[in-house]
């Protein structure tokens, strides 16, 4: 009878394992796909972007009930009226942003926390602001859970920045102003860019380059995005 329970603790063991893998490569193959049809196919050539879309694990950052759809080609909500954007345009937005190894990036807007995990992926570090505290708390504790060492998270009005750890190369708006916010320009180095939506029913997607002279603006594309809030709103 001794026997026969340790042969059936080992049988559960080796079956739970079995399923945890064949979970993992599942969910492996869906990102590949994702990859390979809903951003490369589309243009998103730069291969740190890539393969950083390729290592993180889309439905770890979304509610357990959506995880079968994670990997589609749309935004899905994350609660508190908020959504985690759809892969093409988190792809996009890095790309555009021309990060390099070294980078230290400010990222406006943590959501679930998807997107600063993209960007630890490739950067040093990530500094990520959100103004909801239920998604704070939570996309740090995740984020930690994870692994991810290089990204610091708090709770704060994103229009502020976060100016104790300027200047950034870079800085990632997750979230719609009406109108570019004059703080979170004058956080980026001379050649910083940051990617922003502007607008509130038409939204565009803009890079703006400081320069040593003022700043630089490049209409990128039509988005869709959260309206960005005050934290006195």
């Amino acid at each position: 009878m001794y026997k026969t329970g340790i042969l059936l603790s080992i049988f559960l063991i080796f079956g739970l394992t079995e399923c945890v893998f064949a979970e993992e490569d599942f969910t492996m193959r869906q990102r590949e796909q994702m990859v390979d049809q809903q951003i490369e196919r589309r243009g998103i050539l730069d291969k740190k972007v890539l393969d950083a879309m390729r290592r993180v694990q889309r439905h770890l950052f979304v509610p357990p009930e959506l995880h079968d759809t994670a990997y589609e080609d749309y935004p899905l909500p994350i609660g508190y009226g908020q959504t985690i954007s759809q892969p093409y345009i988190v792809a996009y937005m890095t790309e555009t942003a021309l990060l390099k190894a070294g980078d230290k990036v400010l990222e406006i807007g943590t959501g679930s926390g998807y997107q600063a995990a993209i960007l630890a992926e490739i950067v040093d570090e990530v500094y990520s602001i959100e103004i909801v505290q239920g998604l704070a708390e939570t996309a740090e504790e995740r984020l930690k859970g994870l692994g991810y060492e290089n990204i610091y998270v708090r709770c704060g009005d994103g229009y502020k920045g976060w100016p104790e750890k300027a200047p950034f190369d870079a800085i990632i708006v997750t979230a719609a102003p009406d109108a570019i916010p004059q703080e979170l320009v004058h956080q980026l180095k001379v050649g910083g860019r940051m990617i922003i939506p502007i607008g509130s029913i038409y939204q565009e997607l803009y890079r703006i380059t400081r320069t040593e002279g003022g700043t630089k603006k490049e209409t990128l594309l039509p988005v869709r995005f959260v309206p960005m809030v005050h934290g006195d709103e």
